[in-house]
C-alpha cells in the first residue's frame, strides 16, 4: 500500500491545562481503515514512549470531503496541570506481534479456503468455458477483463459466477479493477459482499440484475473512502 498522503497541522491551542501538537493523516479509502489505524496505533505507543508524555487519538468523518482522518494529539504536560498520571495500558510490542501474526495466519487459511471453492476455476477450465487459451485468459486477467483470484500454491483462481447468462465475463469487470486500485482482492469482497447503497444486495447480485450503474456508483464510494 502506497504511503497515506500527510498534512501536518501545528496546533498551539491548550484546553484544561493541555497543549496539543496535531497531525492529521487522510485515509486512502475504506477498506485501509482497519490497517491504516493499526500502524497509528503502533506510531503512538512508539511515540508516546519516545517523548514522555500521553498520545491520544481522534477520528473524524467528514462527508463534505469525502475522507475520514486520524489525528493523533501529543499532550503535553504543563506546569499549572495537576492531573494524575495514567498507567500505559497498551498491549506489550510481543503480544501485538503475536496478534498480528495470528490475524496473518487466519488470513492465509481463509484465502485458502476461498480458492478451494468448487466455484473457483483454473486457468485452463477457465479458458475452455470461454473457448479461448490460457495464454488469452491471463492477458484479459492482467487488464482487469476478467477476475483471477491469486492462489498462491495453486496458482490463479477465476470465479465461475463473474460470467453473464450467454458465458462472458460482466462487462462491469474493468471499471471496477480501475476503481478499486487494480487489487483483485478488493474486486472480490466488493462483489460477494452485501452493501447499503446496493440496498442490502452484494455486488455480484447487483450485476447479475443489470444494476451496473449502481454497482460502479457504489464502487466508486468505496475508494472514498466513504462508510457504508
Amino acid at each position: 500500500m502506497a504511503a497515506p498522503k500527510r498534512s501536518n497541522h501545528s496546533g498551539t491551542a491548550s484546553h484544561a491545562g493541555v497543549a496539543a501538537l496535531s497531525f492529521t493523516t487522510k485515509l486512502p479509502a475504506q477498506a485501509e481503515f482497519k490497517k491504516v489505524l493499526l500502524e497509528r496505533y503502533q506510531e503512538a505507543i512508539a511515540r508516546s514512549r519516545k517523548i514522555g508524555h500521553r498520545v491520544s487519538f481522534r477520528v473524524e468523518v467528514d462527508p463534505a470531503a469525502d475522507a475520514q482522518t486520524i489525528t493523533p494529539v501529543e499532550e503535553q504536560l504543563m506546569a499549572s496541570d495537576d492531573t494524575f498520571p495514567v498507567e500505559d495500558t497498551g498491549m506489550p510490542d510481543a503480544e501485538l506481534e503475536a496478534a498480528l501474526a495470528g490475524a496473518r495466519a487466519r488470513g492465509r487459511k481463509r484465502v485458502a479456503e476461498i480458492v478451494a471453492g468448487e466455484d473457483m476455476l483454473s486457468a485452463d477450465a477457465f479458458a475452455k468455458l470461454l473457448g479461448t487459451s490460457r495464454v488469452t485468459v491471463n492477458a484479459r486477467r492482467q487488464r482487469g477483463q476478467v477476475l483471477g483470484i491469486d492462489g498462491a500454491k495453486r496458482g490463479f483462481r477465476f470465479p465461475v459466477w463473474q460470467l453473464d447468462r450467454d458465458g462472458r465475463p460482466f462487462g462491469a469487470l474493468p471499471a471496477l479493477h480501475a476503481m478499486l486500485g487494480n487489487n483483485t482482492w478488493a474486486v472480490y469482497r466488493f462483489l460477494v459482499s452485501r452493501h447499503g447503497v446496493l440496498d442490502g444486495r452484494t455486488g455480484l447480485r447487483a450485476i447479475q440484475q443489470g444494476d451496473d450503474a449502481s454497482v460502479l456508483a457504489a464502487a466508486e464510494g468505496m475508494a472514498r473512502g466513504d462508510f457504508d
